[in-house]
């Protein structure tokens, strides 16, 4: 209860955080906000162009199939890269003045979430220039969001406390992020895949986000009971681990950036 009042009294100077990330990233863009969405679009684009005729996949509605997991990976990947070197970009802040360090990773998460908001208009558009029915099951569309957020929240705040401490970790997270994207089903059916594949596919928690979303987006269909209780186990797996860790790391942080 401590940790949670602390998060609300400091609410506030967490919100300036998110718009300071957002104003940064889309600073002297002459597009700004619009790269949110046209973003996927152009990569849905491009995908759907190589993959529809390389590999001929037998998905329906193919590039709403590819924008929904391409969505959803892509805001974990900029979530946790941006958290990773929060830290370390507020070095000289955290050295001045008291901030609640979690309020850095956790600023980043959030203003890549709001990016993330502003990216579902490209799937509306997909969806109806390509005929999907739109049905009212897609108002359950804040659920998988939510799940992928604490997911995102959690992990954060590991990658921001690794990178403290292996600067490595910037470079070979990068490296990690596309093996991750590459074992998620983003561009490729499940049942294509070796059985042996399949099993890590099946470990992999960013399956279930998307598998998650695109039951509600595109199968028109609430997500079973496993589905659900795989997206909210992980994400409270990850919450939970990733306070921990960055709760007993975070008063050696000065020492090291």
């Amino acid at each position: 209860m401590t940790y949670l009042n602390n998060f609300w009294k400091y609410k506030e100077l967490l919100a300036q955080f998110v718009i300071r990330d957002l104003k940064v990233k889309y600073r002297r863009s002459v597009l700004g906000y619009l790269w949110s969405l046209l973003n996927p679009l152009l990569m849905m684009i491009v995908l759907v162009a190589v993959f529809s005729n390389i590999f001929r996949f037998d998905i329906p509605n193919f590039p709403v199939y590819l924008l929904a997991g391409q969505i959803m990976f892509s805001f974990f990947a900029e979530a946790t890269t941006l958290s990773m070197s929060s830290i370390l970009n507020a070095g000289s802040l955290i050295k001045k003045v008291y901030v609640p360090k979690y309020i850095f990773p956790v600023s980043r998460v959030f203003s890549s979430f709001i990016s993330l908001l502003f990216s579902l208009v490209s799937i509306l558009i997909v969806m109806l220039v390509t005929g999907a029915p739109i049905t009212p099951t897609i108002l359950l569309f804040p659920l998988p969001l939510i799940y992928i957020l604490m997911f995102a929240i959690g992990m954060g705040l590991i990658m921001s406390v690794l990178a403290v401490y292996f600067r490595d970790m910037l470079h070979l997270y990068t490296v990690l992020l596309s093996a991750w994207m590459y074992l998620t089903p983003i561009f490729y059916p499940i049942n294509v895949v070796p059985d042996y594949v399949r099993t890590v596919i099946y470990s992999n928690p960013m399956y279930y986000y998307v598998e998650a979303f695109r039951d509600i987006v595109l199968y028109n269909r609430f997500p079973d009971l496993q589905t659900n209780i795989a997206c909210l186990s992980f994400s409270i797996v990850s919450i939970v681990v990733g306070a921990f860790i960055f709760y007993k790391n975070q008063h050696k942080f000065v020492l090291h950036i």
